[in-house]
C-alpha cells in the first residue's frame, strides 16, 4: 500500500468530505481519497480550498480536509489558512511539501509559514501513518484549530510501512526482571497521568463558590441580561441559557454568530454591537448585571467600549482565560472559567435552590407564599413585541440622491423573499452591515462569517461549496462586494457547480467601501478606493447561472419568482447600490478614529 492510499484511509476515520485544487504534490492522494469513500469537492483557487473546508465545520461541526500542492499552492492558502486560525475552526490541511532530501528553488520552509500563524505541522513519512493523523485530528478537534499535514514529494508512492501489531498480552509480568521493570517505567512515563480526585477538588470547589457567588449577584441584579456568542453554541448551552433567561427574568442578546441561540425570542435585543439597533444598544447599557456566555468581546460587539454603562458587573463564562473587555465607562468583571453549558446550569441551579430555601423558610414561619417582588425588568420593555419598534429597522428610500439604490432598501427587500430553510455565508466588507441586519437568523449554524476574524476579503464564493456540502437540502445565501467578489471571482464557478440551491447577492457600490467610508472621509484621494461597475449578473450568466441587474427594487421579483419555481440553481443579484449610506458599525469606526459624522 502506497503512503497516500495508507494516508486517505487514515483520514477517512476522522472526515468524510475534502475540498481541493489538484497539483503534483497531492494529486495521488485525492485519487485515494475518492476510493477510501471521502467526498472530494474541486475549488478553483486554493484559499478556496481551506475557505469552504472552514464554511463546512461552521455549519454541520464535522471536520473536513482542505487539500493542495506545495510551494506556490500552499502559500496560496495563507490568508484562508490565518482566518481558519483565527476563527478557532479544526480541519486537517492536506499539502505537498518539498522532498525529505531538502528544499528545491520553488519550494518553501512551509512548517514555520504555518507556524507563523499559530498552525501546528505535522510531516508525515512511511511508517506511523495512523498515529501522526489521529494526533493530528485530535489536536485539531480539542484546541479547535487547523493542523496542517505535509506529504514529502519524493515518498508520495513510497510503500507505506504496515503498523507493528501489538504484542500478546503476557499472561503474568515478572517484575524482578530489570529488563521488563525499565520498559514498563519508559511506559508509564510517557502517559499522561488522569488527575486524580485530590488534584480536580480544589479546582471544583473554587468554581463552585465562584459560581455561588454569580448566582446571588444575578439574583440581586435589578436589571440582568445574558449575551451568548458562538461558543456558547459550540458548548450546546441554548436549553439551558433558556432556562437561564427564564429564572432571571433577563433580557437576551448574542452575537453576529449567535444569533438563534436563546429558545424564547420574545425578550431578545438582538445583535450586540454595530450591527445592532441604536435604540436596543441603549437598553443594553442600562443593564446592571450582564452575563457573557462564549462571546470575545471584540471591539465590535462592545461598540469601541460604548456598550456598557458605568458600574455594570459582568459575569464572563468562557473555556479560556480571558480579560476584562476594554471599556469607557468603569465595570466589574468576573471569569467563570469552563465548559458554558455545565455552568449556565449550575448557575440556574443555584438560583432555583437557594429560593426554594426562602420559599421554605417563609413557609416554615407562617406564611404560605413568598412576598410578591417587582415587575422584572424586561417585561417593563416597550418594542420587543412583533412589529414593535425594537423589531422594525430603517428601510430608507428606494433611491438614493446618485441614482442608486438604497442598500437598506435592498436588503429589507431580499430578507423578505430569501427561502425560510436556509444558511447565510458572508465575505467581509462594508456590505456585512446589510445581511446582519435585515436577514433573520434561525441559528448560529446558518450563518457564517468567513473573514472577520482575520479581517480579510475574497473569500465568499467558495465558502458555498463548504455550506452546500454540509447542507445539500438548504438554500445557501452569500452575501459579498463587488471587491471581494472580484478577488474570489475563479470560485464563482465553484459556487454555481457545487450548490443545488444558492442565492448570491453581490453589493455593488462601485468601490471598496470600508476604506471610502474611512479613509476617503479623511480626505485622502479616493481614487485608489473606487472600482469601475462591473457585470457581475452577466459573468453569473456566462457561467451558468441566472445573472440579475438590480437598478431598482422592482428587479427583485425575479428572486420572487426564483423562490416560487422551486428555488433550483443559482440565481446572483447584481444589486447596484450607492455608498452614500453608511452602516451603522461603519459609523462606530469613524467616530473612533476621530471623524466627525
Amino acid at each position: 500500500m502506497t503512503l497516500t492510499r495508507a494516508l486517505a484511509r487514515a483520514l477517512a476515520v476522522h472526515a468524510s468530505a475534502s475540498f481541493g485544487l489538484m497539483g503534483n504534490g497531492n494529486a495521488h492522494l485525492i485519487e485515494d481519497l475518492a476510493a477510501e469513500g471521502v467526498s472530494f469537492t474541486a475549488v478553483r483557487h486554493e484559499a478556496g480550498t481551506v475557505a469552504a473546508a472552514d464554511a463546512y465545520t461552521r455549519v454541520c461541526g464535522k471536520i473536513a480536509i482542505a487539500t493542495t500542492t506545495y510551494g506556490a499552492g500552499f502559500t496560496n492558502t495563507l490568508t484562508a489558512l490565518a482566518e481558519a486560525a483565527q476563527a478557532r475552526t479544526p480541519m486537517l490541511v492536506v499539502v505537498g511539501d518539498a522532498p525529505s532530501t531538502g528544499l528545491r528553488p520553488w519550494d518553501v520552509d512551509q512548517e514555520m509559514l504555518a507556524a507563523a500563524m499559530g498552525v501546528r505541522t505535522h510531516s508525515l513519512s512511511v511508517t506511523n501513518i495512523e498515529r501522526t493523523v489521529e494526533r493530528a485530528a485530535s489536536y485539531a478537534a480539542r484546541l479547535r484549530r487547523p493542523v496542517v499535514l505535509a506529504i514529502p514529494y519524493d515518498i508520495v508512492s513510497a510503500t507505506a510501512v504496515p503498523p507493528v501489531a501489538p504484542a500478546p498480552k503476557p499472561e503474568g509480568i515478572d517484575l524482578s526482571d530489570p529488563e521488563v521493570l525499565a520498559a514498563l517505567t519508559a511506559s508509564v512515563a510517557q502517559q499522561e497521568p488522569a488527575p486524580s480526585a485530590d488534584t480536580l477538588a480544589p479546582v471544583n470547589a473554587a468554581l463552585a463558590h465562584q459560581i455561588e457567588s454569580a448566582a446571588h449577584l444575578l439574583m440581586d441584579a435589578e436589571r440582568p441580561l445574558i449575551i451568548a456568542g458562538h461558543g456558547a453554541h459550540l458548548s450546546g448551552a441554548s436549553a439551558q441559557l433558556g432556562a437561564l433567561a427564564g429564572c432571571l427574568g433577563a433580557l437576551t442578546s448574542t452575537t453576529a454568530l449567535g444569533r438563534g441561540i436563546f429558545p424564547n425570542g420574545q425578550y431578545d435585543l438582538g445583535i450586540t454591537g454595530g450591527f445592532g439597533q441604536a435604540a436596543a444598544m441603549e437598553i443594553v447599557a442600562q443593564a446592571d448585571v450582564v452575563v457573557v456566555v462564549g462571546a470575545s468581546l471584540n471591539q465590535f460587539t462592545m461598540r469601541f467600549g460604548d456598550l456598557l454603562g458605568p458600574g455594570t458587573t459582568v459575569i464572563r463564562i468562557d473555556t479560556e482565560q480571558v480579560s476584562a473587555p476594554k471599556t469607557k465607562q468603569p465595570i466589574t468583571h468576573q471569569l467563570l472559567q469552563g465548559d458554558a453549558r455545565e455552568i449556565v446550569a449550575s448557575l440556574a441551579h443555584v438560583i432555583e435552590r437557594d429560593r426554594a430555601r426562602a420559599q421554605l423558610e417563609h413557609e416554615r414561619h407562617g406564611d404560605w407564599a413568598l412576598p410578591r417582588g417587582t415587575t422584572p425588568w424586561r417585561e417593563t420593555i416597550t418594542g420587543l413585541e412583533p412589529g414593535g419598534a425594537l423589531r422594525v429597522r430603517d428601510g430608507g428610500a428606494e433611491i438614493c440622491a446618485d441614482g442608486r439604490l438604497d442598500p437598506r432598501a435592498v436588503a429589507q427587500r431580499i430578507g423578505e423573499m430569501l427561502p425560510q430553510d436556509r444558511h447565510v455565508t458572508s465575505d467581509g466588507g462594508h456590505f456585512l452591515g446589510w445581511a446582519n441586519m435585515y436577514w433573520p437568523v434561525a441559528s448560529p449554524e446558518r450563518m457564517v462569517m468567513v473573514g472577520t476574524a482575520f479581517q480579510t476579503i475574497g473569500l465568499g464564493f467558495s465558502t458555498v461549496a463548504g455550506v452546500a456540502t454540509a447542507a445539500p437540502g438548504t438554500t445557501t445565501v452569500l452575501t459579498t462586494g463587488d471587491g471581494g467578489g472580484l478577488m474570489a471571482l475563479a470560485d464563482l464557478e465553484t459556487a454555481i457547480r457545487t450548490s443545488a440551491s444558492s442565492v448570491i447577492v453581490v453589493w455593488n457600490d462601485a468601490a471598496y467601501g470600508a476604506e471610502v467610508h474611512l479613509y476617503g472621509e479623511m480626505g485622502l484621494d479616493q481614487g485608489p478606493m473606487l472600482i469601475p461597475d462591473v457585470d457581475f449578473a452577466g459573468v453569473a450568466s456566462a457561467l451558468g447561472a441566472q445573472g440579475v441587474r438590480v437598478s431598482q427594487l422592482s428587479d427583485l421579483d425575479a428572486l420572487a419568482s426564483w423562490v416560487t419555481s422551486g428555488a433550483r440553481g443559482t440565481i446572483l443579484l447584481d444589486c447596484r447600490v450607492s455608498r452614500s449610506v453608511v452602516a451603522e458599525y461603519q459609523r462606530e469606526i469613524q467616530r473612533v478614529n476621530g471623524l466627525n459624522v
